[in-house]
């Protein structure tokens, strides 16, 4: 698909926009206080794919910790703000690579503009995170509430205040919980500003609606050519939010890293333990490397002819499997030694 192409703005050593591929993000849930803590879990997300990461930042110790989680970790790293620009100022001398501050709280104009000083000083990108539960009073009253022309209209606002402060590192996001909105409102800002776009649905929910809601309206904003960056927000361990979100970055065949399962949803010629296989074939290749196709299919009719583009798949029959490879079959193996047989071809790749 045709990707809008947007100006490229660099946190840390991971490239937004100018047709660099779409960076996976997630952010913690401990305390940020606790920099071990934080920074173990910032290392998971680091093994499941993550490539930008996200902590809040709501005290002054928290502020202090970046110091040491930075050290820590290998991923940039960036400071959520809410409320107190002073925050933003302490986390940026203590290493983030990146801030995140929301024009509906951080206050006027005086203060984005301290931050941004400070930002410039450093080269550190800022993220203006509009979110559609602290819009601005004056804009609720403009539109009648919140709306997509009101959230995008805050964002620009809030890019315009740092540009007259002289600063043009900016990415932008705008989310909501209601997927159209979100959508429209991306369809508007697009075509106002060339400045990166940080895409996500907030509070989407858990894993499994979460995910259903989260692929409807990113995987559709993304389908329009828009968007940069992503994180899927899960209430939860936020490695299943990586996961996720790379799931949704191949289907679109956006990025084609790592290794994609495809499965078929079975039915009654399926005479093998098909869900269990599905599983433990994805964990076995979860961390794998190199890019290729696995299918694991229920029979010979969904095995090697309908995933014949697969680099290595199953085809189940009556208490045994067929291996295959780009449609070619290789062997036939007892049910209970396929996945080890699976195993020994994946190997061979």
């Amino acid at each position: 698909m045709e990707r809008r192409i947007s100006r490229t703005v660099a946190v840390g050593d991971v490239l937004l926009g100018g047709g660099s591929p779409i960076a996976v993000q997630s952010m913690t849930n401990t305390r940020t206080e606790d920099a071990a803590a934080t920074a173990a879990q910032i290392r998971r997300l680091e093994e499941a794919g993550c490539e930008i990461v996200r902590v809040t930042v709501p005290t002054p110790e928290a502020a202090r910790a970046l110091r040491e989680i930075r050290r820590r970790i290998r991923i940039p790293l960036v400071a959520d703000i809410h409320f107190d620009w002073r925050l933003a100022v302490s986390a940026m001398e203590n290493g983030a690579d990146k801030i995140r501050i929301n024009p509906g709280n951080i206050g006027g104009p005086d203060r984005v503009r301290e931050v941004t000083r400070c930002a410039a000083e450093r080269g550190i990108p800022i993220r203006v995170g509009v979110n559609s539960g602290s819009l601005e009073k004056d804009l609720l009253e403009k539109y009648g509430g919140v709306t997509a022309g009101g959230l995008a209209e805050s964002a620009l606002r809030a890019a315009a205040q740092i540009e007259d402060a002289g600063y043009d590192r900016i990415v932008i996001s705008m989310k909501s919980t209601r997927v159209p909105l979100c959508i429209e409102a991306h369809r508007i800002l697009a075509g106002k500003t060339d400045y990166p776009l940080h895409v996500g649905i907030t509070e989407s929910g858990s894993p499994g609606y979460g995910t259903v809601k989260s692929a409807a309206g990113i995987g559709a904003i993304l389908a329009m050519g828009i968007g940069d960056t992503i994180r899927v927000s899960l209430t939860g361990d936020p490695v299943e939010e990586v996961r996720v979100a790379r799931q949704l970055l191949r289907s679109l065949e956006l990025r084609n890293d790592g290794v994609e399962v495809v499965s078929c949803p079975t039915c009654g010629r399926t005479r093998i333990d098909l869900v269990s296989l599905v599983k433990q074939v994805e964990e076995l290749t979860e961390n794998c490397p190199k890019t290729l196709r696995v299918a694991v299919m229920g029979c010979v009719v969904n095995g090697p002819g309908e995933a014949r583009e697969a680099d290595l798949g199953i085809a189940g029959g009556d208490g045994e499997g067929l291996l295959f490879r780009k449609g070619k079959i290789l062997r036939r193996v007892p049910e209970a030694q396929l996945l080890e047989a699976f195993r020994e071809e994946l190997s061979r790749l």
